[in-house]
């Protein structure tokens, strides 16, 4: 029989531990807050809509017939959070107010690395319908880390859509129905992580007769979309006046959340009796809502062409899950849907040159101003962003074209303020006030190979 050394409150610290490590996890989502390859960055989202590239499997995944090349990307992405918590004082005039150390949020940057694959399928098909598959994944901290998961109280507040990201995964096709008329689908896997511990300690903190079990499972959630392009459905491949080079877009992405359940039984021979101690943990990380998204695109000149898209945003059904969360269910947090207008260009200089860029209004859906124990910050959000690509028509040893993207987007946090509020007894609420604002400067680079 082994005795091992374990933590003074066995495993219900093993767990706090586990929950409150920093990891700097976030309710967002790489491709909602940033977007995944530099179109997606540089454009502020607007043109995900309608980009050729194997991240339309998550915005628009009918879109992935566009270009009937195969690909294959490899992307990196780097996100820096200057972000601010400017204590306003203790309104309550109690001695529990926040020492700071300095005004900037303790935020990890966001570092992942994106690999995506896309082929054409159509030649296993009997009929003359193209079809695209694609693949694509992130991994933060570049490629270092599977998943990144934290979900806690805070006596100095945390911002609820920064931080570093967990595993992405998507995958999923498009398919012509009909001249103009495109479907897609693709599945979103995030995982629900199951743990549970039986075990036996003295009053010193060593365990015996151990016993661990952890598991993950997939839970999918789909993505639907649709592509019609006006000129081909009413004239074919003849001119069609203002109809030339109009499309329209409509998808739909269903809600994703990283979840967490742990469940400890502890006993301690002589002072807690079976069944012990229960320790009982089912928390989310994450967030990402319903997302209904329409947009059009015009091609005005053979070398611009411009979109514009909105999106819906479905964030109240947060407040459920909340209420079933045994981390944050007392904050009580009140959330409403939103809508996301977003608006882009892109200009092709040359055959080999092409340079693109975005803005976007992304208003804050948290509704309190307190959430007692977790106390949220979010804010509205100015969203710009620019980029280019290089495409090399005969690269050396490849026998098709290579594109190398680049992508740079800025986030302005508009000035915002909250009240830092507990449960905990003895203090009078809120015990702290602030301002929140910040900047978010993202950097995105991409090489693509055709095939």
């Amino acid at each position: 029989m082994s005795v091992k050394p374990f933590s003074r409150l066995g495993a219900a610290a093993l767990f706090s531990t586990m929950l409150t490590a920093p990891a700097f996890a976030a309710m967002g989502n790489t491709a909602s807050t940033y977007g995944l390859l530099p179109v997606d960055v540089g454009s502020a989202q607007a043109l995900s809509l309608f980009n050729t590239q194997a991240s339309a499997l998550y915005y628009n995944p009918a879109y992935l017939t566009q270009d009937p090349r195969g690909e294959l990307t490899a992307g990196l992405l780097h996100g820096e959070h200057d972000l601010r918590v400017i204590s306003k004082g203790n309104p309550s005039g109690g001695g529990a107010a926040v020492i700071r150390d300095g005004d900037k949020a303790n935020v990890a940057d966001t570092q992942q690395q994106v690999i995506a694959l896309k082929t054409d399928l159509t030649d296993m098909l009997k009929g003359d319908h193209p079809l695209y598959f694609a693949i694509i994944a992130g991994v933060e901290k570049f490629g270092e880390e599977m998943l990144a998961f934290e979900s806690q109280n805070s006596r100095e507040g945390q911002y609820m859509q920064y931080g570093r990201q967990p595993l992405f995964l998507n995958l999923g096709g498009g398919l012509e129905v009909a001249n103009g008329i495109t479907t897609g689908a693709s599945a979103h896997v995030s995982l629900r992580n199951e743990a549970t511990l039986i075990a036996s300690a003295n009053l010193a903190g060593e365990t015996q007769y151990e016993e661990l079990n952890v598991k993950a499972k997939p839970v999918i959630r789909p993505i639907l979309s649709m592509n019609l392009e006006w000129d081909k459905i009413f004239c074919g491949n003849d001119d069609c006046g203002i109809f030339s080079g109009l499309e329209s877009a409509v998808a739909f992405r269903g809600h994703t959340s990283a979840r967490t359940a742990v469940e400890s039984n502890l006993t301690i021979p002589g002072t807690v009796v079976d069944p012990g101690i229960t320790v009982l943990i089912d928390t989310i990380d994450s967030y990402q809502p319903d997302i209904i998204s329409a947009g059009l695109q015009y091609q005005l000149f053979d070398n611009f062409r411009v979109a514009a898209s909105v999106e819906q945003q479905n964030w109240s059904d947060l407040e459920e899950e909340l209420a079933k969360d045994t981390v944050k269910d007392q904050a009580q947090a009140k959330f409403k849907d939103i809508l996301v207008p977003r608006i882009g260009a892109e200009l092709s200089i040359n055959d080999h040159i092409k340079l693109f860029g975005g803005v976007a209004y992304h208003e804050s859906p948290l509704e309190s101003i307190q959430t007692p124990d977790v106390n949220y910050f979010d804010n509205d959000r100015l969203i710009v962003g620019v980029g280019s690509a290089l495409i090399i028509k005969n690269p050396p040893i490849l026998a098709y074209p290579m594109r190398l993207d680049f992508g740079y987007q800025y986030q302005q946090l508009e000035e915002r303020e909250f009240e830092l509020t507990t449960t905990r007894p003895g203090v009078t609420n809120p015990y702290e006030s602030v301002n929140t604002e910040g900047d978010v400067h993202v950097f995105s680079g991409s090489l693509t190979l055709k095939f």
